[in-house]
């Protein structure tokens, strides 16, 4: 009886959490499009997407995105080819081959990793990165896109590992011993039964790495060169999305159009966002089927 009652309970308090979740996500949202959508009525939703020139302070003053759009996806994306394919491969590295003493030493290391505070790892990249990048490819600075891809690689890389190893160790033993019965080698059975049964939790990893990446603010404001202009390479200083609300926010008459320009760019990030997971859970179903 007491049982039942307690299990009871927690069913309810698990639901409560559950709506609570979705009310404040639409929340959010209704705050994000109530200020944003007054500014897109204002200066224009095509005009703010597409301008290329972030200048709120000049007379008249241009809030085009487009070159915010670019320097974050290029952050990004330079992350996600750094620490995808090093995460998966520590992950697999932990959770299948290393000796049961260094598996304990390599778990320990990359929860350590997870624990240090953006703003530390901004400051390390400045000090020790930054100078290296300038020198090693001869440009004029080293407050590059591609300083910051390095970084959010680092930071995105001990949740990658952690969740993936978490998936990795999780698939049955019984599968592994089909694969050895049948005669396939230790790397067979690594790519072809492992890898494809741990597939969803490595998505699952992948794209809360993503998501780390996509909503740093600090570090990529300090070693990006906060340059707000559409750039030719990777090797170029560049500003983010995350970088131009955190540096600006504090500056603006509140109720202003800057304020609110502001707040249209939070709403470019919840979309941004939305697409990853949307395509994050096309994924899964697929591979699930």
């Amino acid at each position: 009886m007491f049982r039942n009652a307690t299990d009871s309970i927690m069913e309810k308090v698990v639901f409560i959490c559950g709506i609570l979740t979705i009310v404040f996500v639409v929340l959010i949202f209704g705050f994000l499009f109530k200020e944003g959508f007054s500014f897109f009525k204002e200066y224009g939703i095509f005009n703010f997407l597409t301008g290329k020139l972030w200048y709120p302070t000049s007379n008249p003053a241009m809030y085009g995105v487009l070159s915010l759009i670019v320097g974050s996806l290029l952050v990004t994306l330079g992350a996600i080819a750094i620490a995808v394919p090093l995460g998966i491969m520590a992950a697999l590295y932990i959770a299948e081959i290393a000796p049961a003493w260094i598996r304990d030493i390599l778990k320990s290391g990359v929860e350590l990793m997870a624990a240090i505070p953006s703003v530390v790892i901004g400051f390390v990249g400045m000090v020790t990165l930054v100078p290296v990048i300038r020198t090693l490819f001869d440009i004029p600075t080293g407050l590059t896109a591609f300083s910051g891809s390095i970084m959010l690689a680092f930071m995105a890389m001990p949740t990658i590992v952690s969740i993936s190893e978490d998936a990795i160790r999780s698939v049955p033993w019984s599968y592994k011993e089909g694969a050895y019965a049948l005669g396939a080698t230790k790397w067979q059975t690594i790519r072809r039964i492992v890898l494809k049964t741990a597939m969803p939790g490595i998505i699952a990893a992948v794209m809360l790495g993503i998501g780390r990446v996509i909503g740093e603010t600090m570090a990529v404001m300090m070693i990006t060169g906060n340059a707000a202009h559409i750039p030719s390479s990777i090797f170029e200083p560049v500003r983010t999305l995350t970088a131009t609300i955190a540096a600006e926010m504090g500056e603006t008459v509140k109720g202003g159009l800057h304020y609110r320009a502001l707040f249209a760019i939070g709403l470019v990030l919840f979309a941004i966002t939305f697409i990853i997971n949307f395509i994050a859970d096309l994924f899964l179903n697929k591979n699930r089927k």
